[in-house]
């Protein structure tokens, strides 16, 4: 997708209302996308999967009104209500909600991400203390793979696969192969910039090479419009810019910051959240120096720089 391409899908996002409620599209026979514009910081989406018998969500929202939202949606396709709730990382926009599903439901996550959402707890509702959060009790997964997992609904798979580092050290994506729909969660973004602070870049690449072998006619990103395979391809070009932006300003003895500075968004302006570029030059300059994909570093510095660059903490619509 070219920069022109993307900046139109950026501004369809914006069109629909920052901050709008999450609404249920119907993407398949018995598949559906939660999409919460305009996909900004914690405005995530979710996926439904209906079959005969079992219902499977997948992700759950960062807020407890957003997420009462997402179960009403729920149950208005599936009334018994969802039986299984996957986690496809730890990040609170993606499992502050499930406990709006539990006990009924299942959380099922990687084994990783288990550990991660109990590190991290309810700690992002602290980097922005103005947004309603509500009642967003940390519900850990009870049920934790490391490979693979399907879960049967009906005759449909919903086929959870480990495709991480990427996002962060443990995605998870699912795919419903006899619908050809892909829920990728935050491995892949629509009109919004991706984020890989807490993952890899490398790492993300080859989980986009992963998922693009599975062919998908539909693909549901974790923040943004829901869309096809071009959604892989601009999310990459993003990653190979980043790469090679980090590449210069290493050689030429910048800081993250100063490269971003220097250099600017781009052909990526029209992106949600351009500030990202901050951290994500923190994370490739990392491992430019020989850091492994998905490890551990500082993320407290490349946070505050990104609210340096963007002029003060950038606002979250959840």
């Amino acid at each position: 997708m070219t920069g022109d391409g993307i900046t139109g899908v950026a501004a369809a996002a914006v069109a629909q209302g920052a901050g709008g409620r999450g609404t249920l599209e119907r993407v398949a026979d018995g598949v559906y996308a939660f999409v919460q514009p305009d996909g900004g910081w914690c405005l995530n989406n979710a996926g439904v999967v209906v079959g005969e018998g079992l219902t499977v969500v997948v992700d759950t929202a960062a807020t407890e009104s957003r997420a009462r939202r997402l179960r009403a949606e729920v149950e208005r396709v599936a009334p018994q209500g969802a039986d299984y709730v996957v986690n496809t990382h730890f990040h609170g926009d993606h499992t502050f909600g499930n406990g709006q599903f539990v006990p009924r439901a299942v959380v099922v996550a990687h084994e990783g991400t288990r550990a991660d959402s109990a590190e991290a707890g309810l700690g992002l509702r602290q980097l922005w203390p103005d947004v309603e959060w509500g009642e967003t009790p940390l519900v850990l997964p009870t049920l934790t793979f490391t490979d693979s997992l399907t879960l049967r609904a009906g005759d449909l798979r919903v086929e959870l696969l480990h495709v991480g580092p990427a996002h962060t050290a443990n995605d998870v994506v699912a795919w419903i192969p006899e619908r050809s729909v892909l829920f990728t969660g935050d491995v892949v973004w629509s009109g919004v910039t991706p984020f890989v602070l807490f993952g890899t870049v490398s790492g993300s690449l080859r989980a986009l090479d992963r998922m693009r072998s599975l062919r998908p006619r539909t693909v549901v990103p974790g923040h943004g419009p829901v869309g096809g395979t071009e959604l892989l391809d601009a999310t990459e070009e993003y990653l190979r810019r980043l790469r090679r932006l980090a590449e210069e300003g290493a050689r030429d003895g910048l800081t993250p910051l100063q490269t971003a500075r220097r250099s600017g968004p781009g052909p990526y302006a029209g992106l949600v959240d351009p500030e990202r570029l901050v951290g994500n030059l923190h994370r490739a300059y990392a491992e430019l120096d020989g850091l492994a994909p998905g490890a551990r570093m500082d993320v407290l510095t490349p946070f505050q720089e990104m609210a340096e660059y963007h002029g003060g903490l950038p606002a979250c619509h959840a």
